[in-house]
């Protein structure tokens, strides 16, 4: 498989095999690996990559890192795609393709602490290619990229448009802040305004606060879900 091409100060890393390019980008970041490495891994079912992050801020903030891939997910897949093929994205982190799951994003760091600066952030995409060994059609609710009309889109041109697409909205709220993040993220949201079950809570999902965390009403009150949570351990 080809090195992708990334943007200046990303640097690819290709994983062997099944290797999970998440928990290799996460060891690296332990390690004390520099920013910017995009660990990435292609099989026939599954496109799969992980970027290790630093953005020096508290991780309360940093967590927006989260979103910001996962908007940079849908411009890639937008800009790759027929115009019919619609992306959304919930807050938890799955990644719909028409209405039907078809991925997800995942992040780990090097503290839980949503005030302590961490010294890494990681943030991984899984997206579903193809349904190997499967009927398509078997769960209405989870879809591939090739049954959805996007046979065409090539895995490696779609990681580094990803790349490419989620640095610039890291740029954007490096010097803009969070509120055209959060805009873009808002119009994206899968499940906003609708009943949801997150973290446990279940109600009315009616937005977010500051820093990218749901804020779920229930009959009693509007609880607030701070996106730190969805780290992995």
């Amino acid at each position: 498989m080809s090195d992708p091409r990334l943007p200046p100060l990303f640097r690819p890393h290709a994983v062997p095999g099944r290797t999970d390019p998440f928990e290799r980008a996460r060891a690296l970041a332990v390690a004390g690996s520099d920013p910017g490495v995009v660990c990435h891994g292609i099989l026939p079912e599954q496109l799969r990559a992980a970027l290790v992050l630093a953005p020096e801020v508290p991780l309360e903030a940093s967590m927006a890192m989260l979103p910001a891939c996962g908007v940079g997910f849908q411009n890639a897949l937008g800009s790759l795609a027929p115009p019919e093929v619609s992306v959304h994205l919930e807050w938890p982190g799955a990644i719909r393709v028409n209405g039907a799951r078809c991925g997800r994003l995942r992040a780990a760091a090097s503290t839980h602490d949503p005030l302590a600066e961490p010294d890494w952030l990681v943030v991984g995409l899984e997206v579903t290619l193809s349904h190997v060994g499967s009927v398509p059609g078997d769960d209405p609710d989870q879809t591939a990229l090739n049954e959805e009309g996007c046979v065409e889109v090539d895995p490696l041109t779609l990681l580094e448009a990803w790349v490419r697409h989620t640095l610039y909205w890291i740029n954007r709220w490096t010097e803009e802040g969070v509120r055209p993040l959060q805009t873009e993220w808002r119009g994206l949201a899968h499940d906003l305004g609708k009943e949801v079950g997150f973290l446990g809570v279940r109600g009315l999902f009616v937005g977010l606060d500051e820093h990218f965390g749901a804020l779920v009403r229930d009959e009693d009150a509007t609880h607030p879900l701070a996106l730190h949570r969805l780290l992995e351990p």
